[in-house]
């Protein structure tokens, strides 16, 4: 059978649109394509922008990652404490914050020394900045082991020589005050005289005394073992009303503490939450009770470990036994606490001068 004028037209004239259709939708794709590739202005800016951005993102994931394995060496290698790889770590960061998109390959030591000028600065203390020296030294040092470097130029930059400067140290019947500050109405007096009594009782880190577990305790023999830099360990005798403050606590307070952890912790000063108690925390509450008692703003966790090494000097102990007592890697260190006490010079210079 024959179609039907209208039919037999219809169905072309379908095609020819969807046909149209399509062209016209590919016609539209190809001029938006050829649009896009266009460098109008502000394309052109992005553009540029972006290709500027991509060397300092690529070298600041670099960075990073350099960042990261130095770390890693000064912990696995060279075993150094958490603090000092922390302390280590922050230095690298300021370090690559003043060297921007420049390599570390290409520094020549005039570079180098202008860094050093860089950080006075930014009115750091000497000590800073002669640690940041060191810090530079030994990731260069490090770059050197990774191929990455053949000379370390950073070798030939001298640390400045520090002024010792005498440490702070607190009378004893200062001493006696501070201890007793805590009191009832704090929220808890008995682990806060504890952690003022371990500080002065045995001269440790406020992040040793936080490191201490329950098995570092010898309340009996009184003596407790300290985790020093480098996880070295160092025995550390306890004076008997310092026994007596750390019993207390134990049998008290530390119960409702231990009671708002979710396991059972090993360590011996908790927070109100029932974990390991941070080392900020400790400089925190030294300050409050600085603060109670009056004492001068620049006492400190680290204060009370002067005043422990000195005290014990007055009393008359040998420099070597303080040397141990404290963990000091090199005696030189320790020498530093036999300028502070002036009566002990006054009775050696009596004792032992011919006009005295």
């Amino acid at each position: 059978m024959a179609k039907p004028p209208g039919d037999h037209h219809r169905e072309p004239d379908h095609y020819d649109r969807r046909l149209y259709r399509a062209n016209s939708s590919k016609l539209a794709e190809t001029v938006a394509g050829r649009e896009a590739q266009v460098p109008t202005r502000e394309n052109a800016m992005a553009g540029s922008k972006r290709n500027l951005l991509k060397p300092l993102k690529k070298r600041a994931h670099a960075s990073q990652r350099w960042a990261a394995s130095f770390r890693d060496y000064l912990r696995s290698e060279c075993r150094l404490a958490r603090n000092t790889v922390a302390a280590y770590g922050r230095d690298l960061i300021r370090f690559f914050q003043w060297l921007g998109p420049r390599r570390v390959e290409e520094l020549t030591i005039r570079e180098l020394s202008d860094y050093a000028a860089w950080l006075h600065t930014l009115e750091l203390a000497p000590a800073s900045i002669s640690r940041h020296i060191v810090t530079v030294k030994i990731f260069f040092r490090y770059l050197q082991l990774e191929g990455v470097l053949s000379d370390n130029r950073a070798e030939l930059l001298g640390s400045q020589k520090l002024w010792q400067r005498i440490p702070e140290v607190l009378a004893p019947k200062m001493v006696d005050r501070f201890l007793q500050a805590p009191t009832s109405d704090d929220p808890y007096p008995l682990r806060d005289r504890a952690i003022l009594e371990l500080l002065y009782a045995t001269g440790c880190r406020a992040s040793e005394m936080c490191d201490l577990r329950l098995r570092d305790m010898h309340l009996d023999e009184r003596f407790c073992l300290c985790h020093g830099k480098g996880n070295k360990q160092r025995l550390v005798p306890l004076a008997a009303v310092s026994a007596v403050a750390v019993r207390r606590y134990m049998e008290s307070e530390r119960g409702r503490l231990v009671a708002q952890a979710k396991t059972v912790p090993e360590w011996l000063i908790l927070s109100r939450s029932g974990r390991r108690l941070r080392r900020e925390a400790v400089w925190e509450l030294v300050k409050k009770y600085v603060a109670r008692c009056g004492l001068r703003g620049g006492v400190s966790p680290h204060t009370l470990r002067h005043s422990f090494a000195t005290h014990l000097l007055a009393g008359g102990a040998d420099l070597r036994q303080v040397q141990e007592m404290l963990g000091h890697a090199s005696i030189a260190t320790t020498q530093i606490y036999t300028h502070v006490d002036q009566t002990r010079l006054k009775q050696v210079h009596r004792e032992f001068h011919p006009r005295a």
